[in-house]
């Protein structure tokens, strides 16, 4: 679903993500900020990484355009409910913390049910990123570790492969995840 009306970046986090949304309109201009606060480019590998507070439709639109993924291991997960998002950059040790603290203007809430999501897009993409968040500078005291390749070991129970950072000790054997349970 790409309208020629609008950035051509915009329309690639559409494709990826299916449909444009308020969610996926506020990744995109999280993703943009992001970027233009750290002066970098898309990640090609782990130079730049993202940070997410949320698994809202936002988070897709981080990805397409920051390049950080789960695969490449410069997107990290955070379970907090929040709309917080930060970059990092390697290069420099830079990051940033960008907050959404934007409602949508009461114009939007009198319009009619089926228009307010529209009209809520029309308002995130009609302002400029920094108008839409709390900006923090800064505000990573380290980075996480650059990905690693482990070797894999096998759970005493289940017989898959498991890396070692995720098997735990149950009454003196080593167990993945689902294993970990009473033996009894």
């Amino acid at each position: 679903m790409q309208k020629t009306n609008l950035p051509d970046e915009l329309n690639r986090c559409i494709d990826f993500h299916g449909h444009l949304c308020p969610g996926l309109a506020i990744g995109y201009a999280a993703a943009r900020l992001g970027m233009r606060e750290l002066n970098v480019e898309r990640a090609i590998d782990e130079e730049l990484l993202a940070i997410v507070e949320n698994d809202t439709c936002a988070v897709d639109a981080v990805q397409t355009l920051t390049g950080c993924t789960f695969g490449k291991g410069n997107l990290f997960f955070h379970d907090y409910g929040k709309m917080g998002f930060t970059f990092a950059n390697r290069a420099d040790n830079s990051s940033v913390r960008l907050y959404f603290r934007t409602n949508p203007p009461a114009w939007v809430e009198d319009l009619p049910e089926k228009e307010r999501g529209q009209g809520y897009i029309d308002f995130l993409l009609s302002h400029n990123p920094a108008e839409l968040f709390d900006v923090k500078k800064d505000t990573l005291s380290s980075l996480p570790s650059p990905a690693r390749i482990r070797e894999s070991i096998p759970c005493e129970i289940c017989g898959e492969k498991v890396i070692p950072t995720r098997l735990y000790n149950s009454d003196g054997i080593k167990v993945c995840s689902p294993c970990r349970k009473p033996l009894f």
